[in-house]
């Protein structure tokens, strides 16, 4: 297992990093990344962006705002809050565990008289308020696990910045977003800062592996293409944003595998175009499925028809057929 350090607070660029060690970097041991971002909202890569965010207070707050590469649902990162990233390698690309790579985490944390615990399907809770999202995915032959550590975030510019929808708050028994998330710092016994916070945590990961910490260090040619990834995608807004085209139905509903948005263009009984969002956690991507569904009828029997065969636990996780088709036919 290797430590590679990233001091950069620019998310554009760290999200390039993190895919770009997770995809690109020929090496053979796991890594381990511990990461910060400057006040930005980075939305799952099936969400809506300008659905998620309060857009007016994002812009007179200069939060940025970027797209990543797995799935879940948007969270917002300050100079308070320390993510972490595990790329291993796995021999199973069928299966997606969050339990296996969040016990070092909780283990560390635990190590610091910290009481946590995994809660639901991606979330780390203290006193059953949120202080981390995970999220995954699966590329060559690895798994790339990440999410944040709320350690000492702004929790009042959090819950402005983000819209979250009123049904995610409800479906858990709460009010507001502020109610349901919490910083570490409060639950410690030392004063430490988070670079503190950091070290500690990173020597305990290694030691929970009964490793010595070692780093690596990326060649001027990977920070090249790192640079080139974020010129390319991760700064456009196209990535980040992509263009809202407009749909004359939208069907919406959330499971207990996530939430599905399904926006449909149907013109003289034929579906013309359409888009799928959602915080759901799937390998392959749903634009295969609104390839499939453009240029058919609208109609249950020939949507079902089509869809029939498709491996929908692959693009929507715990999401059924069943549950999928009352989002088109709501």
């Amino acid at each position: 297992m290797k430590f590679i350090e990233n001091t950069s607070i620019d998310p554009h660029y760290n999200l390039a990093f993190e895919e770009y060690v997770f995809k690109n970097l020929d090496i053979d041991d796991d890594i381990v990344l511990l990461w910060r971002n400057g006040p930005s909202i980075i939305v799952g890569k099936n969400q809506n962006t300008v659905e998620e965010i309060n857009m007016e207070y994002v812009r007179e707050n200069n939060i940025k705002v970027v797209r990543r590469v797995t799935g879940g649902g948007a969270v917002y990162h300050d100079l308070g809050n320390l993510n972490f990233s595990f790329i291993v390698k796995t021999k199973n690309n069928e299966s997606i565990d969050f339990k296996t790579y969040n016990i070092p985490i909780i283990k560390a944390l635990e190590k610091l008289n910290v009481k946590c615990e995994l809660s639901g399907r991606n979330d780390l809770v203290i006193d059953g308020k949120k202080f981390s999202g995970i999220a995954q995915s699966i590329a060559k032959g690895r798994v790339l696990n990440h999410g944040t550590l709320l350690f000492d975030s702004k929790l009042d510019t959090l819950s402005k910045a983000l819209n979250v929808k009123r049904d995610k708050i409800e479906s858990k028994g709460i009010k507001s977003v502020s109610s349901r998330v919490t910083n570490i710092k409060p639950y410690l016994k030392e004063d430490i800062d988070i670079l503190e916070f950091k070290e500690v945590l990173l020597k305990n990961i290694f030691e929970y592996f009964n490793l010595p910490v070692e780093t690596y260090e990326l060649s001027e040619k990977d920070k090249e293409n790192i640079q080139k990834m974020v010129d390319e995608r991760y700064g456009t807004w196209e990535w980040n944003y992509g263009r809202s085209p407009k749909f004359n139905y939208k069907g919406y509903n959330r499971f207990p595998g996530g939430a599905v948005d399904v926006r449909l263009f149907v013109e003289e009984g034929i579906i013309n175009s359409c888009k799928i969002y959602g915080d759901f956690f799937g390998k392959e991507d749903v634009r295969d499925i609104e390839n499939i569904l453009t240029g058919v009828k609208y109609d249950m029997d020939e949507v079902e028809n089509v869809l029939k065969d498709i491996s929908m636990d692959k693009y929507f996780g715990k999401i059924t057929l069943e549950e999928f088709m009352k989002c088109i036919f709501n």
